[in-house]
C-alpha cells in the first residue's frame, strides 16, 4: 500500500482523492474480483486500487460526462481491467448487481474538485453562473431552485438540508430579491446569504445554503438511501463497502444503515428477552467510529477536513457475525 500511495503522490492529476491511505485499508484484503466505484470523478481512488490490486476488474460510474472522458484517459494503461458508466449510481448500481457479485465497492459522495473550482458549473460562490449539476444534461439546476421554488419549499430545503437556524429569514430574502429580477449568478446568491446570515470563523455563511441547494439539485442524499438499499437486498457475499461522506446528514445515514445491519438482534426494545434467535445480522462495521484525515492530509487538502470513511462486509454465506 504504500509503494501505491508514493506512486501515486508522484502522479499528475487535477485531484487529490481524499482518505487514500484509509480506503486502500479498507480494500487491503482483496485478491481478484469486480470492484465498482459508484462515484468515478477524476478516478483518484480508482486509479491507486487498480495499482495496488493487479487481478481485480473494475466499473467506474459517473454522472458527469467530462469526469469520465478524463478518467478513460488516466486509466488507458488499466483499459483492458475497467468499464466506465455514464449515470447515476442508485440505477447503475442494481444493473451490475443483477449480473455480477463483486468483491468491493466505493462511494466518496463529495463534490470533486474540478466541479467546484471550474466556475461555469456553478458550485463556487464565485461563479458567473447558477447551475451545480453533477449532470450538465439534468433538467433541474440551482437556477430553478432559486427563482421558482416557492418561499415554503426553500425554507425546507434550507432546514433539512442545510440545517440553517435562519431558514425562514433566508428564503425570505432570496424571495424578496427575485421579485425584483431573478437571480442569475452563484455569486450574488452568496453575497445574500452574507446579508442574512452569521459568520461562523473561516467557514463562509453561504455554506450551508449552497451544500442544501445542491443536495436539492442532485438528490444527494436520494442517492445514497437508494444505493444502501440496494446493498440490503442484494448484499453479495463478503462484499466490502466503503462510503465517504462529507456532512452530518450523509454520514447519520450512512451509520444507521451499517448499525442496522449489524443488529443481531431484531426484537422489539420493550422485550424482556430476545426471541428472534440473535442471529439478524447482515455483517460488521469494519470500524466503529469513522476514520477521518489526519493533520498532514488536511494541510495538504483542507477538503479533507470534513471527509469521513465508513466500512462494512457482509457476510460470507453461511457464516454467522
Amino acid at each position: 500500500m504504500k509503494e501505491t500511495m508514493r506512486q501515486y503522490n508522484n502522479s499528475k492529476t487535477p485531484h487529490i482523492p481524499v482518505l487514500l491511505s484509509h480506503v486502500l485499508e479498507s480494500f487491503s484484503t482483496l485478491k481478484e474480483g469486480l470492484v465498482i466505484d459508484c462515484t468515478l470523478g477524476y478516478a483518484g481512488h480508482s486509479s491507486a486500487i487498480l495499482q495496488a490490486h493487479q487481478n481485480i476488474r473494475l466499473i467506474g460510474i459517473d454522472r458527469d460526462p467530462e469526469a469520465l472522458e478524463f478518467s478513460k484517459k488516466r486509466l488507458e494503461n488499466d483499459r483492458d481491467r475497467i468499464k466506465l458508466v455514464q449515470g447515476d449510481f442508485s440505477k447503475e448500481l442494481k444493473k451490475i448487481l443483477e449480473i455480477e457479485n463483486p468483491i468491493a465497492i466505493l462511494a466518496d459522495f463529495g463534490v470533486s474538485s474540478l466541479q467546484l473550482d471550474k466556475r461555469e458549473r456553478g458550485f463556487s460562490f464565485e461563479s458567473e453562473s447558477l447551475d451545480m449539476r453533477m449532470n450538465p444534461n439534468a433538467p433541474l439546476c440551482a437556477y430553478d431552485i432559486v427563482n421558482s421554488y416557492p418561499k415554503e419549499r426553500l425554507i425546507s430545503i434550507f432546514r433539512d438540508y442545510g440545517e440553517i437556524s435562519q431558514a425562514k429569514k433566508l428564503a425570505q430574502a432570496i424571495v424578496d430579491r427575485r421579485v425584483k429580477e431573478p437571480i442569475t449568478t452563484a455569486k450574488e446568491l452568496a453575497q445574500i446569504a452574507k446579508r442574512v446570515l452569521y459568520n461562523r470563523g473561516k467557514t463562509h455563511p453561504a455554506t450551508q445554503m449552497f451544500q442544501a441547494i445542491r443536495i436539492e439539485v442532485n438528490d444527494e442524499l436520494g442517492e445514497i438511501t437508494s444505493l444502501l438499499d440496494t446493498l440490503e437486498k442484494y448484499r453479495p457475499d463478503n462484499l466490502i463497502v466503503s462510503l465517504i461522506t462529507f456532512h452530518s446528514l450523509e454520514d447519520r445515514l450512512v451509520k444507521n444503515y451499517f448499525r442496522k445491519w449489524s443488529r443481531k438482534c431484531i426484537c422489539p426494545s420493550e422485550a424482556p428477552r430476545c426471541s428472534c434467535g440473535a442471529n439478524h445480522a447482515l455483517g460488521r462495521e469494519l470500524n466503529r467510529k469513522p476514520l477521518i484525515a489526519n493533520s498532514k492530509e488536511q494541510k495538504e487538502n483542507p477538503r479533507s477536513r470534513s471527509a469521513k470513511l465508513r466500512s462494512f462486509q457482509f457476510n460470507i454465506s453461511g457464516v454467522s457475525i
